[in-house]
């Protein structure tokens, strides 16, 4: 999941978020596994099913018609194949018009497959295409991928679907990076940096809706569940096979919870919880984003090159003196882009996703204290927010990361609860300079189409064993939440990486990759309180 935010500064800025990231560094780590067999072709999920049936009965005729629809995969290079999906853009009425969904897939290396591992990456609004076409080596053990076809796909909304269309490569420039300088930082009022920000905002919005259409009302993540659904019968696996990162947790777990006896097996790596608002989503996540700083600073300050001395605290205190610098001085990136305190907000973010990208974020603080060059700062927040160095950007995830966020978080509009959370907020982390307290999520505030979803726990009554898996260091997706996704969920498993950084699989974990391989392949589910 992508870090939200909701703090503000005089600078224009939208929602912050991270892309994320996949690497599999296969290390060795030591754990112990007891077994509880449930073969392929049994209630584990894995196999064939002969008793399950593969298009839900009682289907209005329109809708049915999607669900048998004929697939037509063809070469896409690297071996990979790719094929085009349609569903109905409104589920709820199978005569609205109809949208594509875009999926790769890379076959079984044994050409006998267990079934298929459908696969997304996060966000909301990351690529499943790119995640599977471009890294599907680097994320999955040759194990997994030698049973099963991996398939990834673009959500409704998002890169090569139909997809949220806001504003051009200039225009997302302005709206993460742009400047408002008729707004001085140190003496505007509250009151006006408020009606600044309502008031980009509301542009933004207007924008997304005027080039996305009617599709902006209906890419909500229930929606996507159903599409999933509706793939599973197409590739023909009766139960649905699902490995969830981040956000795609949240694809998951309500896909276990919508379409509990159709689940196979379905693994959730760096858990959402689905009954937290989006302002409980924040306060955690800035906690979790605080005791990550403060880890890395203490790893910084072990080595001789830091750009940090003294304590962390001191550490800290520094940083909030150059965010404070930034915002008053604005200092020119080499392409004309202003240095604030909300890029180096973002480019801390953009570093704390993995500790391997601790050594950037040093350099950065390094080579800004000694010449000035904010460079560093913008790569890392760049990188970020999938923004290339020609100044275009790979992809729309932000632009899908708003619109999915806005339909599925209820906006809340209570002056009173706002200003305590935001109270709350400024107290979670160490970092960073705090907006108005009166100041709520201005961009959901102005969406087009609010959000009628209810936040509620999952609980998959009557679903096949899942996996649940949780980083204590994790500052994305707290461990908290896996925590409380597992309790939720009636038949979920947790497994505890001890760790830092954003996921557990993609860490090559042995013990971790060992014990999903072993849930995937054989319907081996780990015992309760497994620790890697």
């Amino acid at each position: 999941m992508t870090r939200t935010t909701t703090r503000a500064r005089a600078t224009k800025r939208g929602i912050g978020a991270s892309l994320l990231t996949a690497a599999a560094i296969f290390a060795l780590s030591g754990c112990t596994l007891i077994t509880t067999l449930s073969g392929p072709g049994t209630s584990g999920g894995g196999g064939p099913q002969e008793d399950a049936q593969l298009v839900p009965s009682g289907l209005e005729p329109s809708i049915q018609a999607y669900y048998e629809q004929d697939l037509d995969w063809g070469d896409c290079g690297n071996g990979r194949e790719c094929a085009t999906a349609e569903a109905p853009m409104n589920w709820g009425d199978g005569a609205s018009e109809k949208i594509e969904l875009a999926m790769v897939k890379v076959p079984a290396a044994s050409g006998n497959p267990l079934g298929t591992i459908f696969t997304n990456p996060g966000g909301p609004g990351a690529s499943g295409i790119s995640f599977v076409r471009d890294s599907a080596e680097y994320v999955f053990t040759p194990e997994l991928m030698d049973d099963f076809d991996i398939v990834g796909w673009d959500p409704r909304g998002v890169g090569e679907s139909s997809a949220v269309d806001c504003r051009d490569d200039a225009g997302m420039d302005e709206w993460f990076y742009g400047v408002d300088e008729e707004l001085d930082a140190e003496t505007a009022t509250d009151q006006q940096i408020i009606d600044a920000v309502t008031a980009n905002s509301k542009e933004f919005a207007d924008d997304c809706l005027e080039n996305t259409g009617a599709l902006l009302e209906f890419v909500d993540t229930k929606s996507t569940v159903k599409d999933l659904d509706m793939m599973r019968a197409l590739v023909g696996d009766p139960k649905v096979n699902y490995f969830g990162f981040s956000y795609g947790t949240d694809i998951g777990a309500q896909y276990i919870d919508m379409f509990p006896e159709t689940v196979g097996r379905v693994v959730l790596d760096g858990a959402t919880d689905p009954t937290l608002s989006t302002f409980e989503v924040v306060l955690a996540q800035q906690g979790a984003f605080g005791e990550a700083t403060r880890t890395y600073l203490e790893d910084c300050l072990t080595t001789t090159s830091c750009p940090f001395t003294g304590s962390v605290d001191d550490a800290i205190a520094k940083i909030n003196a150059l965010m404070a610098e930034a915002d008053d001085t604005l200092p020119n990136n080499a392409d004309g882009r202003k240095l604030t305190s909300s890029v180096i907000d973002t480019a801390i973010s953009s570093a704390l996703y993995n500790d391997q990208s601790w050594p950037y974020l040093s350099e950065a603080f390094a080579a800004y204290e000694a010449t000035g060059d904010p460079a560093g700062f913008f790569a890392l927040s760049d990188s970020y927010y999938g923004r290339e160095p020609d100044g275009t950007y790979a992809d729309n995830m932000f632009e899908a990361f708003t619109a999915i966020n806005c339909l599925d978080y209820p906006v809340e509009t209570d002056p009173a609860k706002i200003a305590d959370f935001n109270r709350q907020i400024a107290e979670s982390t160490p970092i960073g300079i705090p907006g108005p307290e009166a100041l709520g999520d201005t961009t959901c505030q102005q969406w087009a189409f609010p959000s009628t979803n209810e936040l509620a726990p999952v609980t998959g009554a009557g679903a096949d064993p899942v996996l649940v898996i949780g980083t204590t260091g994790d500052p994305a997706t707290p461990y908290a939440w896996a925590e409380a996704v597992t309790e939720q969920l009636e038949s979920a498993t947790l497994v505890t990486f001890e760790g830092e950084g954003h996921l557990a699989y993609t860490q090559g974990d042995s013990c971790v990759t060992g014990a999903v391989d072993a849930y995937f392949i054989d319907g081996t589910v780990p015992a309760e309180g497994l620790v890697c």
